[in-house]
């Protein structure tokens, strides 16, 4: 029997999202057995702990095996060899040169700090979300919001984006960062939704598995954090410490680890203050240093080809809760499910359904505005009649 060839060399200095994992994935589908982390983060000559999470991920998107026993260890399946070619990395980044000593200034003197020179901005463009789905890039800075976004986290600058539900926040940064990691936020989020875990194996034992604040970390990507404000502002705070000049959390659950963030890893939130219950703390708030009012897109609302009174409704509604007279107004979500409702069951219950999925405190006040846009004398909200 040939012995399995040895590992390719790996370079040394920093990798690019996804490298590793493709060389985690090629060596297991180059030695055939169970294989444990150690082994392989030896032989490709990285951190245990960042092997480990590779394998993790592998394991969950079912192109690597657990082998059950003690030591953990993996082994290759019919899906390896082909996760591995799949996963395009990103160039490995250049290991950072040594600063040259500085030469010392007189004290009265002080070196003036050089001139901001910003990057030139690309062109505005639709850009494909991972769904599939086409998001148009809106005004934000002078410049297409997905490259503001970018330039942050190029900078390191965590942003906060906040505006009532259905606006296109989840799009925006969707569309800005194909390499996102999301947990979905609750009342019922705890810190091991972000940091991870113990599980249990088949044969009784326990693995700790990282959660997506550290998969983001270890891996170098964006970590979004959607309705920040609806977790406990106690579980939120086990990522301000990554989030921060240190860029590192210790792991109690894990004896202590301690993890560092890769080059590349940013943090993003969305917020919605009409929500009940969501509520941006001092201590959150002043984590972001950048936050972005989101909106609707009226203009895209028309481009769509959306029924116009409907738009002329929701923008009178939205003025509305701008003065605080009410505290909901249909959304491009609601403009869209409007659209969608219309063209199967007909423009009456479109109308009706539009009033009915307003909150019942707003829904005198939608209804009045819809049937003066669409010239009725009244819309109820979509119910059932009597039996026909």
């Amino acid at each position: 029997m040939t012995a399995p060839a040895a590992p390719a060399a790996t370079p040394k200095g920093r990798l690019g999202n996804g490298q590793l994992r493709r060389q985690v994935a090629e060596y297991l589908a180059g030695h055939p057995g169970p294989c444990k982390t150690g082994e392989i983060a030896k032989a490709l000559g990285r951190s245990a702990g960042a092997v480990g999470n590779a394998l993790t991920t592998l394991a969950g998107n079912g192109e690597a095996d657990l082998v059950p026993g003690k030591p953990v260890s993996y082994q290759a399946n019919s899906s390896t060899a082909a996760a591995a070619a799949a996963i395009t990395p990103r160039a490995p980044l250049p290991p950072k040169p040594a600063p040259a000593p500085a030469p010392a200034a007189p004290a009265s003197s002080p070196a003036p700090k050089p001139a901001f020179t910003p990057k030139p901005a690309a062109a505005a463009g639709p850009v494909t979300r991972p769904n599939g789905q086409v998001y148009q890039p809106r005004s934000l800075a002078d410049m297409p919001d997905v490259d503001a976004l970018r330039r942050l986290r190029d900078a390191g600058v965590p942003a906060l984006l906040y505006g009532p539900p259905g606006t296109g926040k989840t799009s925006l940064i969707e569309a800005a960062f194909p390499d996102l990691i999301t947990v979905a936020g609750d009342g019922d989020t705890t810190a091991a939704d972000l940091v991870g875990e113990y599980t249990q194996n088949p044969d009784g034992t326990f693995t700790f598995i990282y959660g997506p604040l550290i998969r983001a970390m270890q891996e170098g990507r964006v970590l979004f954090i959607d309705d920040a404000t609806l977790i406990s502002p106690a579980v939120l705070a086990v990522a301000y410490p990554a989030m921060d000049g240190r860029r590192e959390i210790t792991v109690k659950a894990h004896k202590g680890e301690v993890i560092k963030a890769a080059d590349g890893f940013y943090v993003v939130a969305g917020h919605n203050p009409g929500v009940h219950g969501a509520i941006l703390t001092e201590a959150l708030s002043s984590r972001f240093s950048v936050q972005v009012r989101v909106t609707t897109d009226f203009d895209l609302a028309h481009a769509l080809k959306i029924d116009p009174r409907a738009i002329r409704a929701a923008k009178d509604l939205a003025a509305r809760q701008a003065a605080g007279e009410i505290g909901w107004a249909p959304q491009l979500r609601e403009l869209l499910a409007h659209a969608r409702v219309a063209g199967i069951l007909g423009e009456a219950a479109a109308i009706a359904n539009l009033v009915g999925v307003a909150p019942e405190e707003d829904r005198d006040v939608v209804a009045d505005a819809v049937a003066k846009a669409f010239a009725r004398k009244a819309v109820a909200p979509l119910a059932l009649g009597r039996q026909i």
